[in-house]
């Protein structure tokens, strides 16, 4: 499975993206990685992965104002929607990257963090190596991932549903980024790459999104699952939304919904 070809977010996927899964996924999340990150007066910090610019926001809400933020990611049109709609945070610049390639030179960063980014790395010891690579000396790490599917069962329940409309062959977009959580791969990874100081954990949380039907449309459609709905022609995206709606209504509530989530969060040191 090529992680870099399926992570396809264009079209009205990045504004669903951050309309309706933002609040219910991510801003928890952005504001818990953002507390862990650590720069001197007026570094620099390297953002991979940024997406729509939720993790960025809270990055800078927290960091002092001389720091300053270049934050990153490998969609265009996922940065393009962070520059339209944050264009007003300060010390912040976007810029298209890949994480296994990063367009900078050593030891230029006083700390990276990366939100919901690498489990779509194809090969991650590179991108790991990456970003040992472009931090300084003392620089620190922060990153998440997604726990598992069943520890996050309304994805579990999404990725349920939008399989059984397909006899073969279903989308499996989402089996990826609630894929990669071994503590002990995800350590090993880290201490490959020269990390030291590493420290791994399991973060709970409740989510809440005001309607069933919303939380479903983020699901289908504010990520590259309504993609792969509409290549295979079997079934329509909106079918699949008004199904998944029935459900997490039926099991979850609705307005609000409210179901558990749980991310893995580890934090890294560059010796000196």
């Amino acid at each position: 499975m090529n992680e870099t070809k399926m992570a396809r977010f264009v079209g009205s996927i990045p504004e669903t993206y951050d309309r309706e899964l933002g609040p219910f996924l991510f801003e928890y999340y952005a504001e818990d990685l953002a507390a862990r990150l650590k720069a001197p007066a007026g570094g620099r910090v390297l953002e991979i992965a940024c997406g729509t610019g939720i993790s960025t926001e809270y990055a800078r809400n927290v960091l002092e104002a001389g720091i300053s933020i270049t934050a990153t990611d490998l969609n265009p049109p996922m940065l393009e929607h962070a520059e339209a709609n944050r264009s007003h945070l300060a010390g912040v610049t976007f810029s298209q990257a890949d994480a296994q390639a990063l367009p900078f030179g050593d030891g230029q960063f006083d700390a990276l963090f990366c939100q919901f980014g690498v489990m779509f790395l194809p090969d991650k010891p590179l991108g790991f190596s990456e970003f040992f690579r472009v931090l300084k000396p003392g620089g620190t790490l922060a990153l998440n991932v997604w726990d598992s599917l069943e520890r996050n069962p309304v994805v579990g329940l999404a990725f349920e549903t939008i399989c059984s409309f397909f006899e073969s062959d279903p989308p499996l977009f989402l089996s990826i980024p609630f894929g990669w959580n071994d503590h002990a791969v995800i350590r090993a990874h880290l201490e490959d790459a020269g990390f030291g100081d590493v420290a791994i954990e399991a973060v709970p949380h409740g989510g809440s999104h005001p309607s069933a039907a919303g939380l479903a449309k983020g699901m289908v459609q504010g990520n590259p699952t309504m993609l792969e709905i509409e290549e295979r022609g079997t079934a329509s995206a909106d079918e699949v939304v008004v199904t998944l709606a029935e459900k997490i209504r039926a099991t979850y509530g609705d307005n609000p919904v409210r179901s558990p989530l749980q991310a893995i969060v580890a934090t890294a040191r560059k010796p000196e």
